[in-house]
């Protein structure tokens, strides 16, 4: 006898892994492109440490604001959708029983059949039926923004710290090689994680995060070695 089971899918972790994969990445390669750049124009370790730790709250903080606004606006978005449909829904019944059969049956039902479910549906919770299957919204955003930018900013200072805890205490002859090597090292454990909680092949995320990051700090260490400034 068949016994109804709910299966888990990686999917559902979208939302949340690629705000924190995009956290963590950002503070790892944009703190270490800063402070590879200086190290490579040999700047004093009071510039360092200075420049470490306001990329550190600056990044951080435009984390926090960027995710704050992103959330709000998607909440914002959803319930004026919502709004619309339980207006046009109050207003017009029978057109929008009509619009959600059509639905269905561009989805591959007889008419007669997408119209069943439609009705079906409809009788249950008109409403989400519509946002789910007309929108593609299947439950309007409950994520709280204040919460979501301070993930984003954790994020982004759990990637960003590892740069400053590593070139600070190093001598300066080994900062560039341990700088380098400690972020690249970082990318590709972040890579990993990432595609294990995401169910995807590891190498390829491994690959892509290292060899972004090796551009960045590439490009930072030329613009240190050409110019010797901070630009």
């Amino acid at each position: 006898m068949y016994s109804w089971h709910e299966e888990p899918h990686f999917s559902g972790r979208n939302n949340w892994l690629r705000a924190g994969v995009l956290g963590v990445n950002d503070g790892l390669i944009s703190v270490s492109s800063l402070l590879i750049g200086l190290v490579v124009a040999r700047q004093p370790f009071a510039t360092l440490l200075l420049a470490g730790v306001a990329s550190l709250f600056a990044g951080a903080i435009a984390m926090a604001a960027g995710e704050y606004v992103s959330v709000s606006s998607q909440m914002d978005s959803e319930r004026a959708d919502k709004k619309q449909e339980m207006t046009r829904l109050g207003h017009y019944p029978d057109e929008e029983l009509l619009e959600l059969t059509e639905i269905y049956r561009r989805r591959g039902l007889s008419r007669q059949l997408a119209y069943e479910v439609a009705v079906a549906l409809s009788r249950h919770d008109a409403l989400a039926a519509h946002m789910r299957d007309e929108i593609g919204i299947s439950e309007v955003i409950e994520t709280n923004a204040l919460q979501a930018a301070g993930a984003s900013a954790l994020a982004f200072a759990s990637g960003g710290i590892v740069p400053v805890l590593v070139v600070l205490p190093s001598p300066a002859a080994w900062q560039p090689w341990l700088l380098g090597g400690s972020t690249l090292f970082a990318l590709a454990g972040l890579g990993s994680i990432s595609a294990r909680l995401g169910g995807a092949p590891i190498l390829p995320a491994m690959i892509r995060l290292v060899t972004w990051g090796m551009v960045a700090l590439g490009v930072s260490s030329t613009i240190g070695i050409v110019l010797g400034v901070v630009v």
